[in-house]
């Protein structure tokens, strides 16, 4: 094994304790030979033997008596070069890696396809919600239009806490941190990067197409505002933060794949909108199976290292039967759409003159950029104004031609908020 923090310490554990059932499921015993570790004297959250401990990760991945390697250490190197030694030392790889294979899977499948070994990534994506898996075998008979989900806990909770208790977002991640949902250092997920590597991943396998960390259009939470939650919430809706994958149809009418992250409303109708804390949960929408959802605990070392577990006996399994499992799928090899195409529904918020003609110039501006407005609501504050307008669904360079449109014009104080809304429009 490859790390021993949070969720190695817990792999650990559980290859421990469960000994004898893994032993019964896969059909013979499973010995852990060695961990590599940073620093051999380092606090652990379990004892480890000593004697399995080792600073040579290099080493430890190029011995022969190793079947399976178990990547938990995070980032691009050294994980990325210990992994293709794995491989082509004979090994088969479990990884939790999500940085990695969004940045550069295609190294790695290639690598596992040469030496005949499994490349197994459950734990990547969502913890321990079984999500991978269904999207990579159960639904390889069907075809998956579109991948909705909440796929980061903290920013989940912070945007969960500024709804139900009316925190500001710095009060919010603030709480968070202290119940250990966020790191000191925060900016990978309320900035959007961890959610943006899954969302790769996701679309990658959906739609049976290459999809990495860069094609990925991202925007974090920071900008979410106490007013964005509480407009959500005279709508009927909640913002969350969102991974999107969907097909789409490009310019030339060829089905193109859609991946975005950002922060949305969605209807409190609609089931991401009831995931509350640091949960995640995946919401699947297939030709054939209609619509299924995953939703479970998204973090944490107990539940990843049981997804590492679930990856260990499948490949062990394999291993044993000298048999291969399912490896990479990119045969569609689909174009990924620019976000400017991509096809939304903005909230926007406006301050402006309470005057006459008003309304009727804003709308303009919309129907020039041919957007359609789907509802409006003024409100007025002594000399000035407030317009919410929700558009129709257009495209996304469009209802940002818009936007900057609005704020040129002399009779707008401000674009207080621009937020995308997902979810069924109303007809």
């Amino acid at each position: 094994m490859l790390g021993c923090g949070s969720v190695g310490s817990q792999v650990v554990r559980l290859l421990a304790e469960q000994a004898d059932d893994l032993a019964a499921r896969i059909g013979a015993p499973v010995e852990l030979v060695g961990v590599a570790v940073r620093r051999l004297d380092a606090p652990r959250e379990v004892d480890v033997p000593a004697t399995l401990l080792t600073t040579d990760a290099a080493a430890l991945v190029a011995r022969d008596d190793v079947d399976v390697v178990i990547e938990v250490i995070g980032g691009i190197e050294p994980a990325r070069s210990l992994i293709l030694s794995a491989l082509e030392h004979g090994a088969s790889v479990v990884t939790a890696n999500k940085a990695l294979l969004a940045e550069d899977g295609a190294t790695l499948f290639e690598a596992a396809e040469k030496a005949g070994r499994d490349l197994y990534y459950e734990a990547a994506v969502a913890g321990a919600i079984p999500i991978l898996r269904p999207l990579r075998e159960s639904l390889a008979g069907d075809k998956v239009t579109r991948v909705l989900g909440i796929v980061n806990g903290t920013t989940n909770f912070i945007l969960d806490k500024m709804d139900t208790a009316g925190s500001g977002f710095g009060d919010a991640l603030e709480e968070a941190q202290a119940l250990g949902y966020a790191e000191a250092d925060p900016t990978a997920d309320v900035e959007g990067f961890d959610a943006a590597a899954k969302a790769a991943i996701l679309a990658s396998l959906a739609f049976h197409s290459r999809v990495t960390a860069a094609d990925v259009h991202r925007e974090g939470i920071t900008d979410v505002s106490a007013g964005d939650v509480r407009s959500a919430r005279e709508m009927g809706s909640v913002v969350k933060l969102l991974a999107i994958a969907e097909l789409r149809t490009d310019a030339d009418g060829e089905e193109a794949v859609s991946v975005r992250v950002h922060p949305a409303m969605i209807p409190r109708s609609h089931p991401l909108a009831s995931v509350r804390e640091a949960y995640n949960a995946v919401f699947v929408e297939s030709e054939a199976a209609g619509q299924l959802m995953f939703y479970g605990p998204g973090a944490g070392g107990s539940p990843t290292a049981s997804a590492v577990l679930g990856d260990l006996v499948t490949v062990a399994r394999n291993h044993r039967q000298g048999t291969r499992g399912v490896g990479e799928s990119a045969y569609a090899d689909r174009a990924v759409l620019p976000m400017g195409e991509t096809r939304t529904r903005y909230h926007v918020a406006i301050d402006v003159d309470d005057r006459a003609g008003v309304l009727a110039a804003v709308a303009h501006a919309f129907a020039e950029h041919g957007v359609s407005i789907q509802t409006v609501r003024q409100e007025g504050r002594g000399n000035d104004a407030q317009l919410v307008v929700v558009s129709h669904e257009a495209t996304d360079a469009a209802l940002a031609a818009t936007v900057e449109r609005l704020r040129g014009m002399e009779i707008v104080r401000e674009v207080t908020s621009v937020m995308r809304v997902e979810g069924a429009e109303e007809q």
